[in-house]
């Protein structure tokens, strides 16, 4: 029974020989099973042990924001088959507390998902770019001190909660959100979180909805990771912005018309800069989060975002007469990007759209270009602007003015503020 005894003490696998006696013969293959597989067991232990290791240390360079260590620290492994997205699905701790000074918006927690929405753009030697990038972006900003865990063993309420954050007690509340998830679920505490943050779209720019919509899918989808850290973030910043009070949702609102909708929407698209921009993103966010929510509550949020837009006004992209060059690959694309040549690149985007393998390219190209672009320093907004702008034109190509209106708003904001 040595090898079996020896099974028990360094690998997990059930030992085969307790399955026969002695004097059976297929005892005797059993015992060569059995240590071959503590053989393969303890070598996958070790490689296992080194990924760990290396992840360990990769959290621990941008807790320290010491971004050249955390790059060096992947440099030789990202480049390998799965590894690239292996190791961003590893940085959910540290990104969920990394901030943006002086902004109180947790705009780089709300960029790690925005991650997620890029992937299915691109192929596997295409993702090292982006994380790379995104390590980079988390390394060298601060990160929000950890909140020291409370557990709440009586029963809390969703006022409880909302009593908490205007006190501004961050540790209270936050011991109250992990309570309520606990109590209630993740799904009915990200509803209930979604509705507070719609009476402050105005006072947040959006963020108080885009923000903690894309955060709690985030959250949501990573069951295998500790909520804390996310729940721990969103109160500070829901503590930070006031966003205290749950707006009255009217008792029967019906969801607008799809044309009352695209209308809209082609308004939301309209306009250059950050404000016209977080239009278009805030209703990406209440779009991804629709299915947490019931008709009446999305049409409530619907109404908010179209009071958030105020009073501007709808104005189409004209595409007459541009200096037309057919983009062949991504390479002839990228020599139009890197040189900022904008109506060029509407041009060609806009031929793409009506197509799904147009619109995939759309994708690619574009998420590739700012990673090419990248030099150290980048505004979180250039990726979620990015991700808003591609969901219009997924699910609204068939309406050629607002897919293009989305495409041109984006990319005048990117070239208008890129510093270098």
């Amino acid at each position: 029974m040595a090898a079996s005894i020896l099974m028990e003490k360094v690998c997990p696998c059930p030992p085969i020989p307790y399955l026969y006696q002695k004097e059976e013969p297929w005892y005797h293959i059993g015992v060569g099973i059995s240590i071959v597989r503590q053989i393969l067991c303890n070598g996958g232990r070790h490689a296992l042990g080194r990924r760990r290791t290396m992840i360990d240390l990769l959290l621990q360079k941008l807790e320290e924001s010491d971004a050249a260590a955390a790059a060096g620290l992947i440099r030789d492994e990202i480049g390998k088959k799965g590894k690239a997205w292996e190791i961003h699905l590893s940085l959910f701790p540290v990104a969920q507390r990394v901030l943006n000074p002086p902004f109180i918006n947790p705009h780089l927690p709300k960029m790690y998902r925005i991650c997620r929405e890029f992937h299915p753009y691109l192929r596997g030697g295409e993702i090292p770019a982006l994380v790379m990038l995104e390590i980079n972006e988390y390394a060298r900003r601060p990160k929000l001190e950890k909140i020291p865990r409370s557990r709440l063993n009586s029963p809390v309420s969703f006022t409880d909660l909302e009593s908490a954050i205007r006190q501004g007690n961050r540790e209270k509340a936050a011991a109250q959100v992990y309570a309520f998830q606990e109590q209630k679920g993740k799904k009915e505490l990200a509803r209930r979180l979604l509705l507070l943050g719609s009476g402050y779209l105005d006072q947040s720019l959006g963020h108080s909805v885009s923000c903690t919509a894309f955060i709690l899918l985030e959250m949501m989808e990573r069951t295998d990771q500790d909520p804390w850290p996310t729940l721990a973030t969103l109160a500070d910043y829901f503590c930070k912005g006031q966003f205290h009070t749950t707006p009255d949702l009217p008792k029967a609102t019906a969801v607008p018309p799809e044309e009352v909708q695209y209308q809209q929407l082609l308004r939301a698209a309209s306009g250059p800069g950050i404000v016209n921009l977080h239009h278009t993103i805030t209703r990406y966010a209440v779009e991804r989060v629709r299915h947490l929510l019931s008709d009446s509550e999305y049409s409530h949020m619907i109404a908010r975002w179209i009071d958030f837009m105020g009073a501007k006004s709808a104005k189409t992209i004209s595409l007459d007469h541009p200096e037309e060059r057919e983009v062949k690959d991504y390479a002839h694309f990228y020599r139009y990007f890197s040189k900022r040549e904008e109506k060029t690149i509407l041009a060609s985007l806009a031929k793409m759209v009506p197509s799904e393998e147009g619109r995939q390219q759309i994708g690619s190209y574009l998420i590739k270009g700012i990673c090419d672009l990248y030099q150290g320093n980048y505004d979180p907004h250039y990726l979620t602007g990015l991700a808003s702008a591609l969901w219009v034109v997924n699910h609204h190509w068939n309406q050629p003015a607002i897919a293009i209106n989305a495409l041109a708003q984006y990319a005048n904001y990117f070239f208008s503020h890129m510093i270098y």
